[in-house]
């Protein structure tokens, strides 16, 4: 992985002096709460419904076991024993006092690590594939391109202050693992006639009040011309993009005000302009970047020991089934760590779960962490060999939980529980879901099916591109749920369709569990999934199921 150089050290050690004196001000009675507000944001710092929160980048989601050692000590030194993940590979402290932060920001400096740039009307984490350098169906590591974004955008003069915030996703895959529709810019792996990579670029993605699938604006552009183009799009949208209504600020709402033909011109013709400018400094940056990203030393042994532990122990097996994916050396394989066990809370992670996690990187996974969006943790490189002791070091932790892709491998943000934005509890929601499925043994005859929860309209729960999204909002002060079928976040995204008037909060489980019973009722066979179902049967089956054979009732 990248390591800071000297640049990079004394920047984010300057970053952390500023944001100390300008603490430091805001306890004297130097500063308001509103002088104070966007120095903190700048800094990853909000003020949540109970306490602050601080937001620490995961760049592309990855990460080593120090850094993860260094999460598990500021989660116990400074917070209450834990971290949340992010659905933008990120970490959540959710308890952390004014005073204690630029100790904390101090803290992540020591092992390469910030906040900045995690809040505000910036260029946000940049992520990526969660299995990036490592899947089988890869065409190429997408990392370092991130790191370059990360770098280039990173205090970028003229992207401070954008008209709302900007999020870049990257894949290496045609198989999209990063939600990369979803995005401002979308970035996508292919290969041309000849068989040069280059990337598909999308623009205009977005979840929230206002969900849009991004659409193409280049097919295949060389990889050379990555940096240049980005930022010809990041121009054009800080001219164009509004600032008199924050609602309609995002890009996905210039696209649609300005329209896909003339937005796609005007950033073509300012490409023409930015790519001159670059004169290749950004292509010899990157390739000091990709050596960083060097793949790691693989041991050559047999797996017989893994075959035969898969045949004889049914538990193993049934980890082994969902929670590993194909890696490019056959002798390996990536492991996906639920942090969802049944009942808890989704992406919460415990101080010692981090520690656990580290040793098994350095022990076994050429001490390499991920974060995925899905708020898990990923080993991208076990030797099969080894997946037994895995395995049981990871049950032993709590972690061994066998439902990745499944049920109650559930996306939640944090919701009211935490959240001064929400109108509805998200994590009570996940774990009844989880528990009640666990409960029924119908989890992995169901298979694989993406659930995903918002507790308010900004969707930070992803519920738009859910197999079966599930939103909180608040009528007349009670907690409401509205269910959205058939979205998808991969290469073939769609936004979820609303089937109706929305549930009480106890109500919105049963509603799942008819969903889920009319599945397996007009399923052809066992190997059509939830989404295929979906689309080859239509809502009707879906919404009968909720509301009854009349396909609806009052609204709630």
């Amino acid at each position: 992985m990248y390591s800071y150089s000297d640049f990079d050290e004394s920047f984010v050690r300057a970053r952390v002096a500023q944001f100390s004196d300008q603490v430091g001000r805001r306890l004297d009675g130097s500063l308001t709460e509103d002088e104070f507000r966007p120095l903190r944001l700048m800094n990853g710092l909000y003020l949540q419904l109970h306490a602050y929160m601080l937001r620490v980048a995961i760049p592309y989601g990855t990460l080593n076991p120090r850094q993860m050692r260094q999460l598990a000590l500021i989660a116990d030194t400074w917070d209450k024993g834990y971290g949340h993940f992010t659905t933008r590979q990120n970490i959540q402290f959710n308890w952390p006092k004014l005073p204690d932060v630029p100790a904390i920001l101090s803290a992540l400096a020591d092992v390469e690590m910030h906040a900045i740039q995690t809040s505000g009307n910036t260029v946000r984490n940049v992520t990526a594939d969660h299995f990036a350098g490592a899947a089988a169906d890869e065409i190429e590591d997408p990392r370092p391109y991130a790191e370059l974004l990360r770098q280039w955008s990173t205090d970028h003069p003229e992207f401070q202050f954008l008209p709302r915030k900007f999020k870049i996703a990257v894949t290496g895959s045609p198989n999209d693992r990063a939600v990369t529709k979803a995005h401002d810019i979308g970035l996508r792996m292919t290969r041309n006639d000849a068989g040069e990579p280059g990337f598909e670029v999308m623009v205009g993605g977005g979840l929230g009040r206002t969900p849009m699938i991004a659409f193409t604006v280049r097919d295949s552009l060389p990889v050379a011309d990555l940096l240049p183009y980005v930022e010809a799009v990041l121009s054009v949208y800080n001219v164009l993009g509004r600032r008199d209504n924050k609602y309609k600020a995002r890009i996905k709402i210039t696209v649609h005000e300005t329209g896909r033909d003339e937005i796609s011109r005007m950033i073509e013709e300012r490409f023409l302009e930015t790519r001159p400018q670059f004169g290749g400094a950004d292509q010899a940056l990157l390739d000091d970047i990709r050596a960083a990203f060097a793949p790691p030393a693989f041991r050559n042994a047999p797996t017989d020991g893994y075959d035969a532990f898969y045949k004889s122990d049914p538990i193993f097996r049934a980890w082994a089934d969902t929670n590993l994916a194909q890696h490019r050396n056959a002798q390996y394989a990536i492991v996906t760590i639920s942090v969802k066990a049944h009942g808890a809370t989704p992406g919460d992670a415990t101080s010692a779960q981090m520690r656990v996690m580290a040793d098994l990187a350095e022990k076994y996974g050429h001490n390499d962490l991920r974060i995925s969006h899905e708020q898990n943790v990923i080993l991208p490189h076990v030797h099969k060999s080894d997946l037994p002791a895995v395995h049981a070091a990871l049950s032993q932790a709590g972690l061994g939980t066998a439902n990745v892709g499944l049920l109650s491998d559930i996306i939640a943000c944090p919701g009211m529980d935490y959240c001064a934005l929400a109108t509805a509890r998200s994590i009570p929601v996940a774990q009844e879901i989880a528990l009640r499925f666990e409960e029924l043994r119908l989890e992995h005859d169901v298979g694989p099916l993406k659930i995903k929860i918002s507790g308010c309209i900004n969707a930070c729960g992803h519920h738009h591109v859910g197999h079966i999204g599930i939103l909180g909002l608040d009528r007349a002060g009670v907690e409401n749920y509205q269910i959205t079928l058939g979205g998808d976040g991969t290469e073939t995204a769609a936004i979820g369709e609303k089937t109706g008037p929305g549930f009480a909060y106890d109500e919105i489980v049963p509603a799942i569990e008819r969903i889920i019973r009319a599945y397996l009722e007009i399923r052809e066979n066992p190997a059509e999934t939830f989404l295929q179902t979906y689309r080859r049967t239509g809502f009707a089956p879906f919404k009968s199921a909720l509301y009854g054979a009349e396909g609806g009732r009052d609204a709630a």
